[in-house]
């Protein structure tokens, strides 16, 4: 699998996931996330960020509300020469029935006409079963959930082990379907990190014990 682009949630995946995020005070990296995107970055990979902000649409923030908070993560990752290409943002509540909030594809048409992306040199990485599922409905070539913000739960739901400690990382026992399974559960970023670039290197992915 050869992956050119990196599509990847905010919160609970990038930063730390807060109720209905507003105020830009309370973006925070994950640990490791700034230089585990700042590697994947150096390797060659475009990176975009794809996220639901239906706080905007349920009126809880405005939509600079929101752009406050994107400029503070910009900020934080400039020192790790990581910038994203672009980023894909559905302001919408869910009752509003659009076809931008994941896991609708709305996003992914969106960048995918922007910059000519490829689904199959494509990978997503998010903390919800909702990521996994519009990896699938968009036919991309992985399916990365990670066990920080709301992944461990999402992993229980669908009986897949959480691994125990450090920044292991395990690969889904009966691989990635339709259903929502994702390829690949990762205890964090850097695990996924770690991941894609064997993947993206043409190399067999490492396994759960090397990664320990």
């Amino acid at each position: 699998m050869a992956l050119r682009n990196l599509l990847l949630d905010r919160d609970g995946t990038v930063i730390e996931d807060r109720h209905y995020l507003s105020d830009p005070e309370g973006v925070t990296l994950l640990p490791g996330v700034g230089p585990a995107l700042g590697r994947l970055s150096r390797a060659g990979l475009r990176l975009f960020l794809v996220t639901n902000q239906s706080g905007i649409g349920r009126g809880y923030f405005t939509v600079p509300d929101y752009e406050a908070c994107q400029a503070r993560l910009a900020a934080l990752l400039a020192p790790y020469g990581v910038a994203f290409v672009d980023v894909a943002c559905c302001p919408h509540a869910p009752d509003e029935e659009c076809s931008c909030r994941k896991p609708g594809t709305g996003m992914w048409d969106v960048l995918q006409n922007r910059h000519g992306l490829v689904a199959g040199e494509t990978a997503m990485v998010g903390d919800k079963l909702d990521d996994v599922l519009f990896a699938r409905n968009a036919g991309l070539a992985a399916a990365i959930l990670v066990l920080t913000g709301k992944g461990a739960r999402a992993a229980g739901s669908i009986g897949l082990s959480v691994p125990a400690g450090g920044t292991c990382l395990d690969v889904a026992p009966s691989g990635g379907d339709a259903s929502g399974r994702p390829d690949v559960v990762a205890c964090d970023l850097v695990a996924a990190a770690d991941w894609l670039l064997a993947v993206s290197a043409r190399r067999s992915a490492p396994s759960l014990e090397e990664l320990c």
